[in-house]
């Protein structure tokens, strides 16, 4: 009997900053008179703390069961495979940090996948092939990218901030996978060198003519094929593509009708690079009914496309928030500076504050990996009293019990704010600096800052969640710092 595989929980996450693109016109426009045709509608916009680890950590969260011991609750998963075009390391395992914040088992396979705005499809094709060979039992796909480009960009517009995350089983499918096909091309629309922090793109009538309306249907016909699946049974088919309506034109090419393309989210979103075609798969699991056929193709330097036909099992998988809910949790953003800040695009004075050395001892961040990454303190055995650090000693000062203490994650606890303040004189990158003391329902508090707050929307009493953020940047190393902080619960 041939092994059901497929999709068995989903998630995604969107930053709550949306840029309006009518603000970033009027800043460029002195410049670039024809940047207003791009003034339309809004795109996400990362805070300063965010990067492809932490988004794609949120979004996998989306996903993955939040109980009070996600150290137990997720211990199934026994592989993880992140996508990214914009890891914060080049010689550092990204999705390794990715499992660590979600407390994942050390005992698990874990790889990165670049290269190539393809790089999310080619995950979950990774993903998906390790639970049917065998290799895994449960696959984690992580996908999450915040691409940078020169201030003014046509890209600067087109793109977004995001991530999105798939779990691949055997057990309890919402999402059969039914095939994938791959065309491997070295067609070159767009390249970033290894010193260069921004891509170099090439005429868009090559790209569009030579690039997806060849390489594309090549993919997505042979996948068709293989799975001996017609183009008009397709329900959902998912092509990200900053070109107006080629999706449209490809799916007529595939004989799928054009009218069952998904919205690619442009208008509220922008492309958000590897991240993106998992992005509208999880937007399209949202909205499928069961038998429904969902067609997922990404392009670049070839093709990479998958086959999922939707299950019984859809309505008792749905992630904690979804794209919706990511996408009714916003704020507007129009200051354009502030954007150039966020992106290092600008350098603005820091003062004599953000004067000091960000060095980390590695080894002690690896003797505290468990508290640093994914925020586990410790729960006497004697009295029950939660406490963060772990110490040796119980800080019950009617217990005091000695070496009586085990692990005991803080990540997926409500909070509240129980003390505050708004900092001006302390350096922050979004001033002021928001902290306070955090409590949390099974008891234990610790001084977390606050982030994704504004001016006066803070005070005690207000309940707030855990996310996992940029602590701090070491610019004189090249490193970053991870922590978690406290985020409005709503």
């Amino acid at each position: 009997m041939t092994q059901t595989v497929g999709i068995t929980a989903f998630g995604a996450y969107l930053p709550r900053l949306r840029l309006q693109r009518k603000a970033m016109a009027a800043a460029n426009a002195w410049a670039n008179p024809s940047i207003v045709a791009q003034s339309k509608g809004e795109r996400t916009m990362a805070n300063w703390d965010e990067d492809a680890v932490t988004m794609a950590v949120e979004a996998a969260r989306d996903a993955l069961p939040q109980s009070a011991d996600p150290i137990k609750s997720r211990a199934f998963v026994d592989a993880l495979y992140f996508a990214s075009t914009t890891m914060p390391f080049a010689d550092r395992q990204n999705a390794g940090i990715v499992a660590s914040a979600l407390t994942l088992s050390e005992d698990i396979h874990t790889a990165d996948i670049t290269g190539s705005q393809r790089a999310g499809v080619s995950a979950l094709i990774a993903g998906a092939e390790a639970v049917k060979s065998g290799s895994a039992k449960a696959a984690l796909v992580a996908s999450g990218d915040r691409r940078k480009t020169r201030a003014g960009a046509v890209q600067e517009f087109q793109y977004g901030d995001g991530a999105a995350a798939f779990v691949f089983g055997s057990e309890n499918v919402a999402a059969k996978l039914i095939g994938t096909n791959s065309v491997s091309v070295d067609f070159i629309d767009h390249f970033r060198g290894e010193s260069e922090e921004f891509d170099y793109n090439w005429e868009e009538r090559w790209i569009r003519d030579e690039g997806f309306t060849k390489i594309a249907p090549k993919a997505i016909k042979g996948l068709l094929n293989k799975t001996g699946i017609a183009g008009s049974a397709i329900d959902h088919f998912i092509l990200p593509c900053l070109f107006a309506r080629i999706d449209q034109q490809i799916a007529k090419m595939c004989d799928i009708d054009p009218s069952k393309v998904r919205d690619n989210l442009g208008a509220t979103v922008g492309e958000c690079g590897t991240a993106h075609a998992l992005l509208m798969l999880a937007q399209a699991l949202e909205d499928a009914k069961p038998g429904q056929k969902i067609l997922v193709a990404s392009f670049g330097q070839g093709c990479d496309a998958a086959l999922f036909e939707v299950t019984s099992a859809i309505d008792k998988v749905r992630p904690h928030r979804g794209v919706k809910g990511w996408l009714a949790r916003r704020k507007e953003e129009t200051n354009y500076i502030k954007w150039l800040a966020f992106n290092g695009l600008i350098e603005l004075e820091k003062g004599m504050r953000a004067e000091k050395d960000n060095k980390t001892a590695l080894s002690v961040t690896y003797r505290k990996r468990d508290m640093l990454f994914g925020l586990v303190g410790g729960k006497c055995e004697k009295c029950g009293t939660a406490q963060f650090p772990r110490t040796r000693i119980c800080v019950n000062p009617n217990c005091r019990a000695v070496d009586e203490q085990t692990p005991f994650s803080f990540a997926e606890l409500p909070g509240k704010i129980l003390s505050w303040s708004a900092d001006y004189l302390t350096y922050s990158q979004d001033p002021p600096s928001h902290y306070g003391m955090v409590t949390f329902e099974e008891g234990g508090r610790f001084l977390s800052d606050i982030t994704d707050v504004d001016v006066g929307t803070v005070d005690t009493g207000t309940k707030v969640r855990m996310a996992f953020r940029i602590k701090d940047f070491d610019d004189r190393r090249g490193f970053r710092r991870y922590f978690w902080k406290a985020v409005p619960a709503s």
